[in-house]
């Protein structure tokens, strides 16, 4: 029966692996979204752009938010910032993560 479960939690684990690799899968994200050039002062910042930043634990990660009819619609934050839940699609381009907002909402508190 051990081992019955043993492989059964492994086929999961592998599962979830996959899963997660799985290029172009949706994810949804909670933190804060803040201007790259005016609130987190980016020295490559050339103009304003939302960048989600999200706090897990100890580790922090930016997600600069695409330009898109989700993002127009939830409104830039320049100064300052806002707490968000972005579902979305993440990329990696030129070392920096981007998510494509499918769906942005303030978090209530």
């Amino acid at each position: 029966m051990k081992t019955f479960l043993k492989l059964g939690l492994a086929v999961a684990l592998v599962a979830g692996v996959v899963a997660l690799a799985t290029a172009g899968d949706e994810v949804t994200l909670t933190g804060q979204v803040m201007c790259a050039k005016c609130s987190l002062k980016k020295a490559d910042a050339k103009q304003c752009q939302d960048v989600l930043v999200v706090k897990d634990g100890g580790k922090t990660a930016e997600y600069y938010v695409e330009k898109n009819e989700v993002a127009k619609a939830f409104g830039h934050t320049c100064k300052g910032e806002k707490a968000a839940v972005v579902t979305g699609k993440v990329t990696e381009k030129d070392g920096q993560k981007w998510i494509s907002a499918t769906k942005m909402e303030e978090k209530k508190s």
